[in-house]
């Protein structure tokens, strides 16, 4: 993984040592709420419903065993003792007191990290494959590029005050894992590993989840790579010239793109990196080959030939044999795999950890993983260079520790945003009809006979559980001050390698209490229409929407 430069660590401390500053003069009084807001903001410092928030940047999703240990400290020091993955692949604490904030930066300035710019109009985390540099499907490791955009849009002059927050998503792999689809900028890159200076890009624009979803528009196919910054920077000017400011719910770029449409936005940009495609931000191959260098492979070791053992521990224990169904991925490395840890089990948040939970992730990193963690899209843990004659080790001391629920890619497996209860924007409650829902099927077999299914759930229309994408996707409404639920059916984010999908609303919103029910009815929709081994999906793709909308409204009608 990348590794500071004395330049790096300089900046963020001279960060942190502002923000000092700017937090004492405000809590003397000298800075008001709206003078304090931006600058809390650049930092990643929200006021939430009951109290701040403060949102951790975990660069492309990677972090090192030590940098989790750190989030542990922090979550005991300064929260209660736990912390929040975000489907962003950072990490939030929701507790934290003002006065401590600019401690907690320093505490991860001393790790490498930081929370800059993960919040306010600017460029975001980069987010990525959290199976890159691991994944057997992977033709090229996109973390390279991720950092190199890291470095170029970090406190970049012209771009830290855009119309709105913006996005950018890049995945190397043939399943896109990384949803470049529904994202402000959206980048397949495809090559080698051992010449990353030949690599090409497909640029998508325009996508988007939130109060307008919208797919991103193939805007260039294989751009060659030395103008990956040059070409986004056309991209971002056009954007920043064009793009609303006189209202907030239409300042993204998705509606700048839907409103001059595609071809015509690829015009003005391409007019613009006209200008500026042989300029300081052309990318030379040597930087390409240096970022490169910082996310080489392990030193695998030859693993074993251990089949036969495996298959008598999956006999003699059928819950590991569940867990290595659902939880395990193909790995490049002959003897390895990729582990992702689930966080997800009846009665907690989803993506909510303990401190220990967090600290025994950092060590089984470091015992089984070349210290390397990786945080998903999905808000779970993912250790990706395991031997696979570690695995039974690993689950056991997962189970342990809560972690080892064998649900990955299971209706349990639920993406959810923190909703009604800390979100101060949210309509509605988010985390009991999670609860809720994996109570009512937390049967293992029913879930397994299910298949694949996600079922993701925003408390508001800012998207943040991504119920657009979701095979079943639920969001919260206000109705007259009472929380109702609006259910569509048939969206994904294109992790099987098809284009991204946004799903259909089904017909009005029901009541809380009702959610359940509503789920229980379409799943018995779905199984008595299948054809054998036939997935949700392809199952709402041939049937339609007709048998599940007559069902959940029958008794009403």
């Amino acid at each position: 993984m990348y590794q500071y430069s004395e330049f790096d660590r300089t900046f963020v401390n001279q960060r942190v040592a502002h923000y000092r500053d700017q937090t004492a003069r405000y809590l003397d009084g000298k800075l008001s709420d709206d003078e304090f807001l931006q600058l809390r903001l650049r930092n990643g410092l929200y006021i939430q419903r009951l109290a701040p928030m403060l949102r951790v940047a975990v660069p492309y999703g990677t972090l090192s065993s030590k940098q989790l240990h750190a989030l542990a400290a922090i979550s005991r020091d300064y929260d209660r003792g736990y912390g929040h993955l975000s489907t962003r692949q950072n990490m939030q604490f929701n507790w934290p007191a003002v006065a401590d904030v600019p401690d907690i930066l320093q505490a991860l300035a001393d790790v490498d990290m930081h929370a800059i710019q993960t919040s306010g109009s600017c460029i975001r985390n980069v987010t990525t494959d959290q199976f890159a540099g691991a994944a057997a499907d992977e033709s090229i490791d996109p973390r390279p590029f991720c950092e190199l955009l890291r470095q170029w849009s970090t406190s970049h002059p012209e771009f830290e005050w855009l119309p709105r927050k913006f996005k950018i998503a890049v995945t190397g792999a043939k399943a896109d894992r990384a949803a470049v689809g529904v994202h402000d900028i959206g980048m397949r890159i495809y090559g080698t590993a051992a010449n990353p200076a030949s690599a090409e890009i497909d640029i998508y624009a325009g996508g988007g989840l939130g109060r307008t979803p919208v797919l991103g528009a193939l805007i260039r196919e294989r751009l060659p790579v030395q103008h990956l910054l040059t070409y986004t920077e056309a991209i971002m000017r056009v954007y920043n010239r064009y793009g609303r400011r006189d209202n907030k719910y239409k300042a993204r770029i998705k509606i700048l793109v839907r409103a001059l449409g595609a071809d015509g936005f690829k015009a003005q940009v391409d007019a613009e990196w006209a200008h500026i495609k042989d300029s300081a931000s052309k990318v030379p191959p040597e930087e390409l080959q240096r970022l490169s260098q910082f996310f080489q492979p392990p030193l695998f070791v030859e693993q074993p030939d251990n089949a036969a053992a495996l298959a008598d521990l999956r006999f003699a224990n059928p819950n590991f044999n569940r867990w290595l169904t659902h939880n395990i991925s193909a790995h490049q490395a002959p003897g390895y795999a990729v582990v992702t840890l689930s966080t997800k089990s009846p009665g907690v948040p989803p993506g909510d950890v303990s401190a220990e939970q967090i600290d025994a992730v950092a060590r089984w990193a470091a015992q089984f993983s070349y210290s390397e963690i990786r945080i998903s899209h999905e808000q779970n843990f993912v250790l990706p260079h395991v031997p696979v004659s570690g695995l039974f080790e690993l689950w056991q001391q997962a189970c342990a520790m809560g972690l080892g629920s064998h649900n990955i890619g299971l209706l349990s497996d639920i993406i959810c945003c923190p909703g009604g209860d800390y979100c101060s924007l949210a309509n509605a409650k988010s985390l009991p009809v999670a609860e809720a829902i994996q109570r009512r099927f937390d049967d293992y077999d029913f879930q397994f006979d299910l298949g694949e299914i996600d079922l993701n759930i925003s408390g508001c229309m800012n998207a943040c559980g991504h119920h657009h994408v979701g095979h079943i996707g639920i969001l919260g409404v206000d109705k007259k001050g009472q929380e109702f639920y609006q259910i569509s059916l048939g969206g994904h984010a294109g992790h099987s390698g098809d284009a991204p999908q946004l799903g259909q609303i089904v017909g009005p919103s029901v009541a809380r209490a009702e959610v359940c029910d509503v789920i229980d009815k379409i799943l018995q929709v779905y199984l008595h229409n299948r054809f054998a081994d036939e997935s949700f999906l392809n199952c709402f793709s041939r049937i339609g929407m007709a048998p599940f909308k007559e069902s959940i409204y029958a008794a009403a009608a």
